[in-house]
């Protein structure tokens, strides 16, 4: 059964179109992972200072290599500086 993962971004003001240009190569590598489904960044409706990482994984064995990659390891750090809270974030399995 596939892994979905919710990670929400709160950005300082201003900060969207840096996290996209971090972002931009952390979305096209993990996209070549083996057990990637699918990998892309939102932006929300309501706040344009909330992005949303919507990912789905073919299992959790290919999550936990994904946080382990070199782009992985490299990148989230980066994201820090452009954030006005923590980021959250939630994995999920199909319940029905």
């Amino acid at each position: 059964m596939s892994i979905k993962v919710v990670a929400k971004f709160v950005l300082k003001e201003g900060c969207k179109d840096a996290l996209k240009a971090v972002l931009e190569e952390l979305v096209q590598k993990t996209r070549l992972e083996e057990g990637n489904i699918s990998y892309a960044l939102y932006e929300s409706l309501d706040d344009p200072n909330v992005a949303t990482m919507l990912e789905e994984w073919e299992s959790k064995e290919a999550l936990d290599a994904h946080m382990k990659t070199e782009h992985f390891t490299r990148i989230v750090p980066q994201v820090d500086e452009f954030l006005a809270a923590p980021v959250t974030v939630e994995a999920y399995t199909q319940l029905i």
